[in-house]
């Protein structure tokens, strides 16, 4: 499928290029990592005692992006959740996916998104980042590659990040409604891998499970800060 096809499908959907379709790609060329707010991203924002929900939808899409991304490239993206609340969900999906990091209870997620470029051995541009509030604005100013997830009750919101150019694409689907794997099949679609990383999903290949095996490989860290102090949690 040629990208203008590709580009057609999201726009029908009702996304939202906030750059031209061409940089959106060159930027998604130099992309390394995929970081993700929580709350209003994977599920729409609502929170009980044991946190806020994820779906299977949303995280099937993110391992097909992770293994897309590595038949592209060669290496595993590093991926990571960036919450300014405790989302046991959260901890539970980055264990059991094995993303490379959570960072939780950051009031200020610049703090949280320096650590993790250190820590990763990454640059702002190599980062692709998925958000949907204000909390989240600092981080994405940054980043190579920034995508907004919608929320129809926050028009003046979604107005102040376009004049600021702080987003690249905006989703059709809101958080509570698969936001995740309209990403991920986007950012797959992009890279020309969609139809590779699902046939080879679909079969449990030889390369799926080198991919699934150097994932599974990966020891999840957990970050928070105290005292303006970032700690490694190690009982989550």
């Amino acid at each position: 499928m040629q990208n203008s096809q590709l580009f057609d499908i999201f726009l029908q959907l009702g996304g939202s290029f906030l750059i031209d379709t061409a940089i959106f790609s060159a930027k998604l060329a130099h992309i390394k990592a995929f970081v993700f707010d929580w709350d209003g991203v994977f599920n729409n924002g609502s929170k009980t005692e044991a946190g806020s929900p994820y779906s299977e939808v949303d995280s099937m899409g993110i391992n097909l992006l992770r293994f897309g991304h590595w038949l592209q490239t060669g290496n595993l993206p590093t991926t990571a959740i960036m919450t300014g609340e405790n989302n046991q969900p959260a901890f539970y999906l980055a264990k059991r996916e094995r993303f490379q990091a959570v960072y939780f209870k950051f009031a200020n997620k610049t703090t949280a998104f320096q650590h993790f470029l250190a820590t990763h051995n990454l640059q702002a541009h190599e980062v692709c980042f998925c958000f949907d509030d204000v909390i989240d604005l600092s981080v994405a100013a940054l980043c190579g590659l920034r995508v907004l997830v919608r929320r129809d009750a926050s028009p003046l919101f979604v107005q102040y990040v376009k004049n600021q150019q702080l987003a690249d694409y905006q989703t059709a689907n809101t958080g509570g409604n698969f936001a995740v794997r309209e990403v991920a099949e986007l950012l797959l679609g992009v890279l020309g891998k969609y139809e590779k990383a699902v046939l080879k999903r679909q079969n449990f290949d030889t390369d799926y499970q080198n991919y699934l095996a150097l994932r599974n490989s990966q020891v999840p860290q957990f970050f928070t800060v105290q005292q303006e102090q970032i700690l490694e949690i190690t009982n989550n």
